[in-house]
């Protein structure tokens, strides 16, 4: 993800070590080793004086070892010619090499050991392999670096975007890396125990085509709990529908870039349109003889429109992301309970303190809507008002790929019950 929440997670790559030689001092090292294990003696005048060093005094000043001829060496550095005595300036270190092996050749007396006789193979082969390894060594060296996948940040919001439970992020879910044409895509799956046989399962999907733009979808299913046992005993009515299912298509444009125009105030921001279809609410209203409708719940689809900003702080002790965002919406408990005709303009955010480069707390808030009218049967609420949400989270990133986070949740009145001190689990893996 590029933004600047993924990137404050730890970097944990690891580089190929490279070794470079060189292919002169290396035979200059090879050349001292076979004449100090093979050559016959010689006292030290003779072999200074036939020494091809001695022919030219300014090379006895030169020294072409370095430190990787050194190591072949074992540390000890000989003084001599990096090329014959009348190589003249501007000769490619090509012929350089060639001159070393004509000075091992020369340097080595006929009736040394049996091995000097593979001293023109061998130096044949080095110089063979020398240019290749040169090559190699290029190539690995102008060979691009692979985009490192950033940590799989924002999470998966219950809905299908980008985000943490029930708030989004202005930062898009796993965007094309540097050289990729497309981005990959990211499943998800949360659940939340609302109490009273009440459960929410969600499972997510995003893929973010292009930078700027990020697909998601949601399946979600809500058991309704004991809700069709209390209709049943305060109205007489039998609900056929133990759950509803809800299905979420979104598709979120990012207008600006964080820090973009090189500007260190500016806050990435967001676009999105979310278009909500509850396949189960028109036989629910059906089942309880159009209650549903007469109180102000109307459609069975919608679509929320919502606007987002991030923006983390890193001048702190540890970094701080603030997401502040608005929704117009008809839906009723995020469209669960269905929809009504008229939009309501709420705010929503959260807050995320990465309290390690792998360990975030987060809390949020989101207004509910309540543009219907409440059910109440013989004095007991069968449908109540809806409250506004706030929770608190702690995620975790286990790797490159794959985060997971629980939730401490305060929903206030949901159908028939309160849902205060609930529970939920989130998870999310990126290819």
């Amino acid at each position: 993800m590029h933004s600047s929440a993924a990137q404050i997670a730890p970097s944990a790559s690891l580089e190929q070590p490279q070794v470079t030689v060189a292919p002169t001092a290396f035979l200059v090292a090879l050349n001292d080793y076979l004449i100090s294990r093979y050559s016959a003696p010689q006292t030290e005048s003779a072999h200074l004086a036939n020494h091809p060093a001695a022919q030219n005094p300014a090379a006895r000043s030169q020294n072409p070892h370095t430190p990787f001829a050194n190591r072949f060496t074992g540390g000890v550095t000989t003084h001599l010619p990096a090329g014959r005595h009348n190589r003249t300036p501007g000769r490619s270190l090509k012929n350089s090499d060639y001159d070393t092996v004509n000075l091992i050749a020369k340097g080595l007396p006929a009736h040394q050991h049996p091995v000097s006789r593979l001293r023109g193979p061998l130096a044949a082969v080095i110089l063979a392999a020398a240019p290749l390894a040169s090559t190699a060594d290029e190539a690995t060296n102008a060979a691009p670096a692979k985009a490192e996948k950033p940590p799989p940040l924002p999470l998966h919001q219950i809905e299908g975007s980008g985000g943490i439970f029930s708030t989004l992020s202005a930062y898009l879910v796993n965007p094309p890396r540097d050289g990729e044409p497309v981005g990959r895509p990211a499943a998800g799956f949360s659940f939340v125990d609302l109490g009273y046989g009440r459960e929410l399962y969600s499972l997510t999907a995003t893929e973010t085509p292009w930078k700027r733009l990020e697909l998601g979808f949601a399946y979600e299913n809500f058991n309704l709990g004991d809700l069709p046992q209390d209709i049943l005993h305060q109205t007489g009515l039998n609900v056929s529908d133990q759950s509803v299912s809800l299905y979420n298509a979104n598709a979120r444009l990012q207008l600006l870039k964080e820090n973009e125009f090189d500007q260190k105030w500016v806050p990435a921001l967001t676009f999105g349109a979310h278009y909500k279809y509850n396949d189960t609410i028109n036989n629910l209203d059906h089942d309880l003889h159009g209650t549903l409708t007469s109180v102000g719940i109307r459609d069975n689809s919608g679509v929320d429109f919502t606007l987002y900003a991030s923006k983390l702080f890193t001048f702190l002790p540890r970094p701080v992301l603030l997401e502040l965002g608005g929704r117009a919406t008809k839906g009723v408990w995020t469209g669960l309970a269905g929809f009504t005709e008229d939009y309501s303009f709420l705010f929503e955010g959260n807050i995320g303190v990465f309290i390690t480069d792998n360990l975030i707390l987060a809390a949020e808030y989101r207004q509910m809507p309540n543009n219907y009218t409440p059910i109440v049967v013989n004095g007991e609420t069968v449908v109540g008002k809806s409250s506004d949400w706030w929770t608190i989270d702690a995620a975790y990133i286990i790797n490159r790929h794959w985060t997971v986070a629980l939730g401490y949740g305060h929903f206030g009145q949901v159908l028939n019950h309160q849902a205060n001190g609930t529970w939920g689990i989130t998870t999310k893996y990126e290819f």
